[in-house]
């Protein structure tokens, strides 16, 4: 496989273009959620990057997304990781943590055992690693501080980890602008489109490619107190439940792109 975001070609005139294979891992973050389409369907920053690729390149990218609302960084790793590597990608993005660090308890070694192991496989698969720590949502949710701290740590570590190996590392956590509230959904936990538009633009970056132009701007929600009711009813209240009867908003779902689909650049929507 390739390791960089351009389409290499043969020598002489007829012989075929080779896409770039790129597959994402990752919990609902990369799944989408938060970034839906008029049918329904979450789009999401991964998806954005492909289309992103395409562009770039004016070739089209073969594009795989792994990644389940709700999953923690194990199964993240036991159950994406060795279908990803057996399509033989080019590059692959990782992010992950996110719902364990939001669980009452955290084993924070083992989330760097297994985002070593991640490394290692990629590294002997000669897979381009491209890592993410997931934006900070802690300011509006409730033990948001508690959160907070846990985030810090685990993204100290993931730098740690991706300087020992000169890894493409894009800090999410740290983007001082994604923290604003209209970068994010009614939920307060997942990215809206602008929010999901903004990774995208900084992993496209990081591989060397401008993010997709758009003249959306930004507009900050007013919340009122009834709209702080209505969150804790409808968003904090269901979360307390799925946990105490130790039910995830991925059970029983299935990776949306579980195997390549090909992103064209003369289909790429606008926004």
């Amino acid at each position: 496989p390739t390791s960089g975001g351009s389409s290499p070609r043969g020598p002489g005139p007829g012989n075929t273009v080779v896409p770039v294979r790129y597959v994402a891992l990752g919990d609902s973050v990369t799944e989408g959620v938060g970034d839906e389409r008029a049918d329904g369907s979450v789009r999401g920053w991964a998806d954005r990057v492909a289309e992103g690729l395409a562009l770039a390149t004016q070739e089209p990218v073969q594009y795989a997304n792994l990644a389940i609302r709700g999953r923690k960084l194990g199964p993240i790793v036991d159950q994406q990781l060795d279908a990803a590597l057996a399509l033989l990608p080019a590059v692959m993005t990782y992010n992950g943590g996110g719902n364990d660090i939001m669980r009452r308890h955290v084993d924070m070694g083992r989330l760097m055992e297994l985002s070593r192991h991640v490394v290692d496989r990629c590294r002997t698969a000669g897979v381009r690693l491209i890592v993410l720590a997931g934006p900070d949502p802690t300011s509006r949710i409730p033990l948001g501080q508690v959160v907070h701290r846990r985030g810090e740590a685990l993204t100290a570590d993931i730098v740690a980890l991706t300087d020992e190996f000169g890894l493409t590392f894009v800090d999410m956590w740290h983007d001082q602008e994604i923290r604003r509230p209209g970068y994010w959904g009614a939920d307060r936990i997942h990215l809206n489109a602008a929010g999901h538009r903004r990774v995208a633009g900084q992993v496209l970056a990081a591989l060397g490619h401008p993010a997709p132009a758009t003249t959306t701007r930004v507009e900050d929600p007013h919340r009122s107190v009834s709209d702080n009711l209505l969150f804790y009813r409808q968003h904090v209240g269901p979360w307390l439940r799925r946990r105490l009867q130790g039910r995830s908003s991925g059970d029983h779902r299935t990776a949306k792109h579980p195997d390549y689909v090909t992103i064209s650049p003369r289909e790429v929507p606008r926004g």
